[in-house]
């Protein structure tokens, strides 16, 4: 027995340029095999398919070589995090402690 058709959605996006390509793929197709389908490396030059994180619909796949699609799944092509999110969060918070702690000492030297 044949395999049935679903369709598919494979994304990517960069801040200044964006792709969604459509895909009729064979049931049982993974989100990996999409996201290589998809052929968005030709477009993107620096987008690895093969090693990329990959998500459904905004949630991250552990295994996207496992995930099997459904119809109508959004699989999408995360970029890789140019700085630790923690760690930007402590750097902003200690900038913020600096600057309050700047003003303190002007105020006190101003009365």
């Amino acid at each position: 027995m044949d395999k049935q058709i679903i369709t598919v959605e494979v994304a990517y996006a960069l801040a200044h340029k964006q792709k969604i390509v459509q895909l009729q793929v064979p049931q049982g197709t993974t989100a990996r095999e999409a996201a290589i389908r998809s052929g968005l490396d030709s477009e993107f030059a620096d987008l690895d398919l093969q090693q990329s994180p990959l998500g459904i619909f905004g949630k991250g796949v552990a295994r996207p070589e496992e995930y099997c699609l459904e119809d109508g799944n959004r699989v999408e092509i995360y970029r890789p995090l140019l700085a630790d999110p923690k760690e930007v969060r402590k750097q902003r918070a200690e900038r913020a402690a600096q600057a309050k702690a700047a003003e303190a000492a002007q105020t006190t030297s101003a009365e």
